[in-house]
């Protein structure tokens, strides 16, 4: 009976939450369900939540409403709520939308087979492990069209920034054992993938609780031997964590993109004090200063937010000539988004929506400048790009440099009649830049 159940899973939110939603299909799939993304065919729907701000909170309860909505019109039988919110608001979700039948946790959708199948026999059962349980190692159906795949290497925060939940919805961090990664991406890597990127709400304390000592290094080394993995891009480093080893191994081992995602948040020291970070503006300039030194060409990601509680007009300027000085290759901008249980949103001063919102726009115009200026300097210079698509009836080809992380950041536009395969690695010339992307010809 179970084989002709379709469902249809909807992720939400970060590319953490992603990777949990492709072990779910794939566990899925060997329970004997067929998977659809046809909402008109779908007999069940599971919606892989996120809480991670305001607008993500509201993003999940909507796509919860809007599924109850199809459950009540159609052929749907079983709605399930899954993730970050799920595992936050479980009592909550029951109570107002009663549509959802079941909760999958963040700590246990292992069991997401299972739980679909308590509803299909109208005994619907939540399932909320504890959150000190780690899930890893399971079969993926990946949804990133194949050539590129996201390794979740940990899971949950043990840090404790004033303005984030995420601990109390994913736990404490666990480490993946390097034995199941370096097994799941070669898997990944025999099944067509040619760029792995790291991701975990932090990669740079890997291994921290399993080994007493960070090995992010040691597991990018690992990696490397991977014969047909081409590229390995690392997200989440947070900057007190960016040690020598970590840099040096960037810098000689081919494979690892130089490209380095840094959240920072914030400039000003009475700021990161209040926000719980590690690091100050001192600190911040030194470590940027050291990886560029090291690897000139990297190219550094980093987020900022603006209207965090007490932020003066003197900390937002102060703000913005670090922004304005340090040049980051790639910048996004959060408006301040009070969380329940946390520390700041309790913190006296808090800003008004609108200058908050007034600040963010005014800060990505100045990365705006920074970035098309950047673009227009790569003019004549030869970098590594990965087939991404084209677009067959303007006979362009689609890639991303070594520069772009997927979904995030531009991409590179060739003209050429020639087909290549996704993931294909080439070298291409750059002619020119149309804001954020670049236009170049194929050189190798």
């Amino acid at each position: 009976m179970e084989r002709q159940v379709k469902v249809l899973l909807r992720s939400l939110g970060c590319d953490k939450n992603l990777v949990d939603a492709e072990m779910m299909l794939g566990l899925l799939s060997e329970a004997g369900f067929e998977l659809t993304d046809d909402e008109s065919q779908a007999e069940a729907v599971i919606v892989n939540t996120c809480c991670f701000i305001m607008d993500a909170k509201q993003e999940s309860i909507d796509c919860l409403i809007e599924y109850g909505r199809l459950k009540e019109e159609g052929r749907c039988r079983v709605l399930i709520a899954a993730g970050c919110l799920a595992q936050r608001y479980a009592a909550e979700i029951h109570e107002e939308i009663p549509e959802v039948d079941a909760i999958v946790g963040t700590a246990s959708f292992d069991h997401i087979a299972e739980v679909l199948k308590s509803c299909l026999d109208d005994k619907p059962a939540d399932s909320l492990e504890d959150m000190s349980r780690a899930v890893y190692g399971k079969k993926r159906i990946l949804s990133t069209g194949g050539h590129y795949a996201h390794l979740k290497i940990a899971e949950g925060c043990d840090k404790r920034c004033s303005y984030c939940a995420i601990p109390t919805f994913r736990g404490h961090y666990r480490s993946v054992p390097i034995e199941v990664l370096m097994a799941e991406a070669r898997s990944l890597v025999e099944g067509g993938v040619r760029e792995l990127i790291l991701v975990a709400q932090e990669t740079t304390r890997y291994g921290i609780d399993l080994y007493g000592k960070k090995s992010l290094s040691r597991l990018l080394n690992e990696l490397c031997t991977i014969e047909d993995l081409k590229w390995i891009r690392i997200l989440y480093c947070y900057p007190e964590e960016i040690d020598d080893e970590l840099i040096e191994t960037i810098a000689t081992q081919p494979k690892i993109c130089h490209y380095l995602d840094m959240p920072v948040q914030h400039s000003e020291d009475g700021i990161l004090k209040r926000m719980g970070r590690a690091t100050r503006r001192d600190e911040l300039k030194a470590v940027i200063e050291k990886m560029r030194s090291r690897i000139p060409d990297i190219c550094l990601r980093t987020t900022m937010i603006s209207g965090f509680p007490g932020e003066s007009d003197e900390d937002f300027e102060g703000l913005k000539a670090f922004i304005a000085e340090m040049r980051f290759e790639r910048l996004g901008v959060f408006a301040y988004s009070p969380e329940e249980g946390t520390a700041a949103a309790e913190m006296p001063d808090q800003i008004a929506d609108e200058v908050k919102e007034e600040r963010r726009d005014e800060l990505m115009e100045l990365q705006q400048e920074i970035a098309f200026e950047q673009a227009a300097e790569l003019e004549g210079k030869i970098i590594e790009c990965m087939v991404e698509g084209s677009i067959p009836e303007e006979h362009v080809l689609v890639l991303r440099s070594y520069r772009d992380a997927p979904e995030v950041d531009g991409y590179v536009f060739v003209d050429t009649d020639r087909e290549y395969m996704s993931g294909s690695i080439l070298k291409v010339k750059i002619s020119g830049s149309e804001e954020y992307d670049l236009i170049g010809e194929i050189v190798q």
